[in-house]
């Protein structure tokens, strides 16, 4: 089977023109090629999923590991999950601080009898790994926490990207890959630093199903509003109905239309086990680009109005 594969940086408002649009493509078809050649290689997708989660979360343009956003107190705490479609297992972690990637906890989680685990058993899992210390902390995230504090905490959440320049308004900010591998095995991984501003404790749709999920017939990763996605189960959603006998299509376009109805601010992309690439939104831009098998592509300029688009299935 020919591999594929589909990553996404975020969503939320347009891109503030050509140089916003060009500079986040570059970024994200940088990541969809070193991870599509290890596909090609033969690497299984859970493999895949974990490099590209990690390589977005090296990039400090995106809200997660390295440039996450600062939570309401000034501190960091990241949250990721991994789920392979193949056993149908879920792991991650929530809200935790000082790692440089988290996926790579969620990763270890896989083969452990508890699979998902909050900050304190973060912490003790980083130390019984004797993962080095990071501090994820990017000088234009600790910028835009010290403006905020001025104002007080008036906007309820960061930038979507980390430069101001590159878009008009706030956005939702986390990261994620789907991948289908030569075996026909599905996986997905999603990485976030949270809202940003966010009260203590808060925690993230993407570690749980409702924003990261898979079986052997289809995979998702969310991005958007987190309290959103969560009201709507939506990874968890469209793979149940894919895996009820949907087509990928119809089940991302039933899905968002819901969405659409209910005034949620949300995306996702997704996958399914006949190669069919899928990506939704009901904000204004999804931050997605894929490989299907031949060529790079991406969502950044889908016309306007466009709530799902799908190739093949």
């Amino acid at each position: 089977m020919q591999p594929k594969l589909i990553i996404h940086g975020g969503a939320g408002s347009s891109l503030k023109g050509k140089g916003g649009v060009e500079s986040v493509r570059r970024s994200l078809a940088a990541v969809v090629e070193e991870v599509y050649a290890l596909l090609k290689s033969g690497a299984n997708a859970r493999e895949a999923v974990v490099l590209g989660c990690q390589l977005l979360e090296d990039n400090p343009r995106f809200n997660a590991g390295t440039g996450s956003v600062l939570q309401s107190d000034g501190q960091i705490r990241m949250s990721a999950a991994l789920m392979d479609g193949t056993n149908q297992s879920f792991s991650g972690v929530i809200n935790v601080s000082r790692v440089q990637h988290p996926i790579e906890l969620a990763q270890h989680l896989q083969s452990s009898p508890d699979r998902v685990l909050s900050d304190i058993g973060a912490a003790e899992l980083l130390r019984e790994l004797q993962v080095p210390l990071y501090n994820p902390l990017t000088e234009l995230r600790l910028e835009e926490w010290m403006q905020e504090r001025q104002e007080n905490f008036v906007k309820t959440m960061a930038g979507v990207v980390a430069e101001p320049e590159l878009v008009e308004n706030a956005g939702r900010g986390t990261i994620g890959v789907v991948a289908l591998d030569s075996q026909g095995n599905l996986a997905t991984g999603t990485s976030t630093g949270g809202k940003g501003f966010e009260r203590i404790g808060r925690v993230s749709d993407s570690a749980m199903p409702a924003g990261n999920y898979a079986t052997k017939y289809a995979a998702v990763s969310c991005t958007g509003i987190g309290e959103d996605i969560i009201d709507e189960c939506l990874a968890a959603r469209i793979v149940v109905r894919v895996t009820d006998g949907m087509s990928l299509h119809e089940a991302m376009k039933r899905t968002f239309a819901e969405a659409h109805k209910n005034q949620r601010d949300l995306g996702a992309i997704a996958l399914d086990a006949t190669g069919a690439i899928s990506w939704g939104k009901t904000s204004e831009v999804l931050l997605a680009a894929f490989h299907d098998g031949e060529q790079i592509g991406d969502t950044l300029e889908a016309a306007d109005g466009t709530i799902t688009g799908c190739l093949g299935g």
